[in-house]
């Protein structure tokens, strides 16, 4: 079964940059779009980035274009998400999630509710 594992979370100042990583173990992970969501507090959670299992397609949200930039290392079963530029406001848990993907299927869309999740890592932007 594939379980996620989220790190590179931590404190960082404005205009600062981190490197957030998704880890599974097994070749089954290789089958999954992946997309890093994050929620801050008092609000909903939001969509960030997903990448398809491919990794041949990627989906932003526009606050996140030109800032963020999702990869999938197929060897190391791990996507990341780097993020430039951060600013207060990109506060937040940052989840990655997964969904199956058909063979077929190279979509980056992620669906509302993928059926596996990680636990979340903390990114805190100080001013």
């Amino acid at each position: 079964q594939v379980q996620l594992v989220e790190s590179g979370g931590g404190l960082v100042q404005a205009g600062g940059s981190l490197r957030l990583s998704c880890t599974s173990s097994g070749r089954a992970f290789r089958s999954y779009a992946v997309g890093w969501f994050r929620q801050a507090p008092g609000k909903d959670r939001e969509f960030v980035a997903s990448i398809s299992w491919s990794g041949g397609s990627t989906i932003y949200a526009d606050s996140m274009k030109g800032r963020f930039s999702i990869a999938r290392d197929k060897a190391d079963n791990t996507v990341y998400l780097q993020m430039n530029n951060l600013k207060p406001e990109d506060t937040a848990v940052y989840y990655c999630a997964a969904t199956l993907r058909d063979p077929f299927d190279t979509r980056a869309t992620m669906p509302t509710h993928p059926e596996i999740w990680g636990q979340g890592t903390q990114v805190t932007v100080s001013s």
